[in-house]
């Protein structure tokens, strides 16, 4: 592998992260924090893969670049010393287990905290760690449909629908983040560490707000929506076919100035002419009609083209782009170099790519990116460098079954 040790400062060089999420929502917190430069030590067992597949399985690979890897088999005392050693020179401690495994294993922020008292704990939970559903396992499907998002993400007539791909994992993700970020900051000050508790659930409420504060302002309860935003007076505001097979953009007039624009661009056909559209209010009254008469215009164009020549013109416009699109043909990624390919192929799926994270700094380098780990890659090296053992005392863990 390449040599790991040698690279430009990073923002969270320095920072120990022990890590016992799984599936996406954990993982994708570590995931950013490693990309700032955390070392993470990913904590997993060989003979119970997570959810989703252990590190050989595609879906792993995606959420665990720039961690270590360290097989512990925590149904054995032994291994849970281990990981408590380990939790003492941690400066964080995440899981997104049910309550109360890491509270099992001694592992709680209360206990740990006994002999580190800086350290940072994290419980990213479901249902968070009280309550009637506390005790709930979770996953993104279910949390979207509690929180509302399945719901309001539907169209008129359907409640079925939603959001579809792990929306509010990301978000807890990027939450639980900003979370550590912001207790790693007040122990710079205190000195000392807190413990989390982070429900994952309330994370998705949130994202229902605009809804919620309807219901208490005004005692509406929202509906599906589609694309018709109800808060709002905003026509034409939909998603309109384009020339192609099942190819469509996006179209967002705000204001009165982008639809003269676009009228514009339309050739300021009679239709358009009507005085009614001149406000946003006789637009948004006779939506329906407007977005018929603008199907029929955009169903015979080039969907990038005519995205250009509506951004030109100040008209807020969207191609509604395919994976194949994103990663083959749109020329903003391209530019800025969005997808890679790691330098060191993986040893099950060789030469494997990824996406940049999306932030860049001008002082300290955050585009440094180690390829997922598969299982024995670093047992001897995390336990030399957190804990001192030695290769014999790793090799004498492994042969009893504690270290897998």
């Amino acid at each position: 592998m390449p040599d790991e040790t040698r690279h430009s400062p990073r923002p969270l060089d320095g920072i120990r992260v022990l890590d016992f999420t799984h599936v996406l929502a954990g993982p994708f917190c570590t995931r950013v924090l490693g990309d700032l430069g955390a070392d993470i030590v990913k904590v997993a067992t060989n003979s119970r893969p997570a959810t989703g597949g252990g590190p050989e399985s595609p879906y792993y690979t995606m959420w665990n670049r720039n961690k270590r890897l360290l097989q512990l088999n925590l149904a054995r005392p032994e291994a849970q010393q281990i990981a408590r050693d380990l939790a003492a020179k941690a400066d964080i401690i995440i899981d997104n287990f049910s309550v109360g495994v890491l509270d099992r294993w001694g592992l709680d922020w209360h206990s740990v905290a006994q002999t580190n008292p800086g350290v940072i704990s994290i419980a990213m939970s479901g249902m968070g760690s009280s309550g009637p559903w506390a005790s709930y396992v979770t996953f993104a499907p279910t949390i979207h449909a509690l929180a509302g998002l399945t719901y309001l993400t539907g169209v008129p007539g359907r409640n079925d629908i939603g959001v579809g791909f792990s929306y509010n994992d990301h978000m807890a993700g990027l939450h639980a983040a900003t979370a550590l970020l912001a207790a790693l900051e007040a122990r710079r000050a205190t000195g000392r560490g807190q413990r989390i508790d982070m429900s994952q659930f309330e994370v998705g409420v949130g994202f229902s707000g605009p809804a919620l504060l309807d219901w208490f302002a005004n005692g509406v309860a929202a509906e599906p929506i589609a694309n018709d935003p109800p808060w709002r007076i905003a026509a034409p505001h939909n998603t309109y076919p384009c020339a192609g097979e099942d190819r469509w953009i996006a179209i967002a007039v705000e204001t009165d100035q982008q639809w003269q624009s676009l009228r514009a661009l339309l050739g300021d056909p009679a239709w358009a002419r009507n005085a009614e559209f001149d406000s946003a209010d006789g637009r948004w009254q006779r939506r329906a009609e407007l977005d018929a008469q603008l199907t029929s215009w955009t169903a015979r164009q080039d969907p990038y083209d005519l995205m250009q020549r509506c951004q030109q013109a100040g008209v807020p416009a969207g191609v509604v782009q395919t994976g194949e699109d994103l990663t083959q043909r749109d020329p903003q990624l391209q530019h800025t170099n969005f997808f890679f390919e790691h330098d060191d192929p993986h040893p099950t799926f060789g030469p494997i790519n990824g996406d940049r994270l999306p932030l860049r700094f001008s002082k300290t380098d955050a585009a440094q990116y180690r390829r997922p780990q598969i299982f024995g890659e670093s047992n001897t090296t995390i336990l030399s460098d957190w804990l001192s053992m030695s290769a014999e005392q790793v090799q004498s863990a492994a042969a009893e079954g504690i270290v897998e």
